[in-house]
Formats: structure tokens, C-alpha cells, sequence
């Protein structure tokens, strides 16, 4: 199947039903950003330390990829605080809400859809800096996504990454929501695909929720060296209780910045 064009179709639905992350920032959180205060998370809670940036408070002069960040949230204000911003993601609806969001407090913002494993549209060295928040836990692939990150970030740009600890997916999350109990039921790598029961996927996907896949470590960290960038800070972050209730038991995701390495 067509993993990114079943995921595409399940974030616009997912988008209209008005998520977490499917919701447009305030107004004045904008209008703060402009003033030059503002934050972005990679993850549910902690933000993103200031010195993780190329510059800040302002990001004048700064070509930013906002990869699979859509959803009216860090696009425009990256682009209130100067940032020249691209959005790049499979979801039409949450490309739209950046759109929209930005043009609302006269900003405007590059739309362009597709897979985040393939960026040829962009030519080599086009970016200064990567925001891409938790969402490479939709691709099947990931060593892909750091190899077009380093290709198009220009020598010492930044990549600032957000993803999904592994471990997440050993556990039956039913199971510990229901009852509090922590069982570790799969193996990993983990995918929807492989993963679940026949009964519980067809569940899953006739009512159009997003596949999801982990990625190991070695992937996640050691893919992004691979590919010709230096990890320079990390840390990890937690979620809340509903959300998931593996969260009072470990730290679920975890925030890389990473710089690409002159050759």
C-alpha cells in the first residue's frame, strides 16, 4: 500500500477534527513572536532551548524548512520572528492552516506537499535550518529523511528533530490505560503494518488513524551521523496521562540538534 498517501489522507481528516497539533496558534502568540518573544516544541512540553537556533530572538535572513510541522503552529511563528519559512508536509489540510494562519498577520509562507523521505524539489544547500517536530514515526523509512535533511541544509546549518523513544511501542497501551498494568507485547521494530492483529489493523484503518512505525535509535541518532551531521545537543521529554499512561513510567520522546558538517 501507499503508506504516505494513506497517512496524507488520515492527518486531513485527523487536521478537521481539530487535534492537539491540528490547532492554530492564537493570535497573540503571533503578535508576541513579532515583539520577539516566543518558543517551539519538538515535543508535547519542553521548549526548544534558544541557543538551539541560529539566532534568536530574530530569525531575519533565515531560510527555514519546516519539515512535516504543519498545522498553523511553528510555521507562522517562525515567520513573525523573520524566518523565511517553507512548510513541507503530506497533509493539504495542515499545509493549509500555515497558509492561512501566517497570511492572517501578513505573512507569507511557502506551501509545498509531499514525502518527507523526498525533497528533490529543493536544490542541495537551500536551508539554514530544519524544524521538524515528531512525525517521522508516519514514515516506514527514516534513514531517507537525514539524508535529504543534510543534502539540502547548507554547511552548519541546523537540524532540530523530534521523535518517538522506541520502547513507546513495546507495550500494550490499552492494557496500561485500562488498568494501570505495563506489558510488553511486541517486538521491535514495530509497525502498524506487522505488527497488530488482523482485527485490531482493520479497526485502525477503516476509521482512518494514521499508521505508525518506530525507529531505533541507531536509526534516529546514528542515521542523522551517517548522513553527515554532527548531533550537538538532546534531551528528552515526557507526554501526560491523557495521552498515554506509559508516560509516568519512562520519558517518550526525545529532541536532537544537529549540524551539518562542511566537507
Amino acid at each position: 500500500m501507499d503508506i504516505v498517501e494513506y497517512n496524507r489522507n488520515a492527518w486531513n481528516l485527523q487536521s478537521m477534527d481539530g487535534c492537539r497539533w491540528s490547532t492554530p496558534v492564537e493570535d497573540g502568540v503571533i503578535e508576541r513572536a513579532k515583539a520577539g518573544e516566543w518558543s517551539l516544541i519538538l515535543t508535547p512540553n519542553k521548549p526548544v532551548p534558544e541557543d538551539w537556533y541560529p539566532s534568536y530572538p530574530r530569525l531575519d535572513g533565515v531560510d527555514v524548512l519546516a519539515l512535516a510541522s504543519g498545522g498553523g503552529q511553528q510555521v507562522p511563528v517562525m515567520a513573525a520572528a523573520g524566518a523565511r519559512v517553507t512548510s513541507f508536509d503530506a497533509s493539504d489540510v495542515q499545509l493549509d492552516k500555515d497558509v492561512e494562519t501566517a497570511a492572517r498577520h501578513g505573512f507569507e509562507v511557502e506551501a509545498e506537499q509531499g514525502d518527507m523521505a523526498n525533497l528533490e524539489r529543493f536544490a542541495d544547500a537551500s536551508f539554514d535550518l530544519i524544524f521538524h517536530p515528531v512525525s517521522n514515526v508516519f514514515s516506514a523509512e527514516i534513514l531517507p529523511v537525514w539524508r535529504e535533511c543534510a543534502r539540502v541544509l547548507r554547511p552548519g546549518g541546523r537540524l532540530l528533530a523530534g521523535f518517538m523513544n522506541p520502547c513507546f511501542f513495546l507495550f500494550d497501551h490499552r492494557i496500561a490505560e485500562e488498568t494501570g498494568e505495563v506489558r510488553v507485547v511486541h517486538s521491535l521494530p514495530y509497525s502498524d503494518l506487522d505488527s497488530m492483529d488482523e482485527e485490531a489493523l482493520s479497526e485502525q484503518m477503516e476509521a482512518q488513524l494514521s499508521l505508525e512505525f518506530s525507529h531505533s535509535l541507531e536509526d534516529q541518532i546514528g542515521g542523522q551521523c551517517e548522513a553527515g551531521l554532527a548531533v550537538t545537543g538532546l534531551y528528552e521529554d515526557g507526554w501526560d496521562e491523557a495521552s498515554s499512561a506509559i508516560h509516568k513510567w519512562m520519558p517518550i520522546f526525545v529532541a536532537t540538534r544537529s549540524v551539518k558538517l562542511p566537507k
